[in-house]
């Protein structure tokens, strides 16, 4: 498997990150278990996850998914140096979304003991706080880095100007800065990330690892109309794709599904593969034919020709 250089982080990772925000909600932990499984034998290696996954199932508490997988890590034929362990910090756990230092210094303990690990590879500030200087946040992780219990650090749902500023701010402190960034970037959900972003990351040597890649399962071709996602758990998130737009995207995948014999699902990630600045996407699997389809992905390659009726369709 090709692996891919994340930024400056010194971290490599293949071309799918495997989401853990299914586990402890659409998987419970034998299907987990079986999927990281499934991954590493592959030859996949990057899982990313957060401490708030799953909060929002009833009877969660948040940490679930933290839980599985360091359940699966003290359990795995895995070596801790062959799994690349992505979590984030920020998100309401009961607190309200904060950054600040005393906040972050407590929650990487908790996601240490959690993951059963004595170091996050990559840790990310999930979400932009406002009321917290970059100054202080990143003081934090320099912390946390010269303790050795995080090695790298990101950010995600931050925009362009917000990351220019977190950049300069670590310059004028001597702080580390952000050398990862998780945008939400799919087919679907373009204009967030392509332009000034994409250009910033690809200027400072940015990896990107994408988020909400299949635009919660719409772009795997499954839903073809707002009635196949009723009673479904992603109900609420799939139904706004059912526009003019999703439905070109959706026809503009079968075609080129027809033509490369690839499912929708692949041939969404290998785009993704394709667009400038992108490092890896994250998708989760809920079974091992999902968890199949995506590691076949990360090997598809699309010409020019496949990537037109697929940048027409969602621009």
């Amino acid at each position: 498997m090709e692996m891919r250089r994340l930024g400056k982080t010194g971290l490599s990772v293949a071309p799918i990150v495997i989401g853990g925000n299914v586990f402890g909600w659409t998987a419970d932990e034998k299907t987990s278990f079986a999927i990281l499984d499934a991954f590493f034998d592959a030859g996949l290696n990057t899982i990313d996850t957060a401490d708030v996954y799953s909060s929002w199932v009833p009877g969660n508490k948040g940490g679930d998914s933290e839980e599985i997988i360091g359940r699966w890590l003290s359990q795995t034929k895995v070596s801790r140096d062959k799994a690349v362990i992505v979590t984030k910090v920020g998100s309401d756990m009961g607190q309200g979304k904060t950054l600040k230092e005393t906040y972050i210094l407590k929650a990487v303990e908790d996601s240490l003991r959690r993951l059963q690990t004595d170091y996050i590879d990559l840790y990310l500030s999930h979400w932009p706080d406002a009321d917290t200087p970059h100054e202080e946040t990143l003081g934090a992780y320099a912390k946390l880095k010269q303790q050795g219990k995080i090695r790298a650090i990101g950010c995600s749902n931050y925009d362009a100007t917000l990351l220019q500023a977190s950049f300069e701010a670590a310059e004028k402190a001597g702080l580390p800065r952000y050398d990862v960034l998780q945008p939400e970037y799919n087919l679907y959900e373009r204009s967030s990330f392509e332009g000034p972003l994409a250009d910033l990351c690809v200027k400072e040597d940015i990896g990107v690892i994408t988020y909400f890649s299949l635009a919660a399962g719409f772009l795997t071709g499954k839903y073809r109309s707002k009635a196949d996602t009723e009673g479904r758990a992603r109900e609420g998130r799939v139904s706004k794709y059912f526009d003019d737009k999703g439905l070109r995207i959706l026809a503009a995948l079968d075609k080129v599904s027809a033509e490369t014999g690839a499912k929708p699902a692949e041939i969404s990630l290998a785009w993704l593969l394709r667009k400038k600045g992108v490092t890896a996407p994250i998708a989760s699997a809920t079974s091992l034919s999902q968890l199949e389809s995506l590691a076949k992905s990360a090997t598809l390659a699309l010409s020019d020709d496949a990537m037109a009726p697929l940048d027409e369709a969602g621009a």
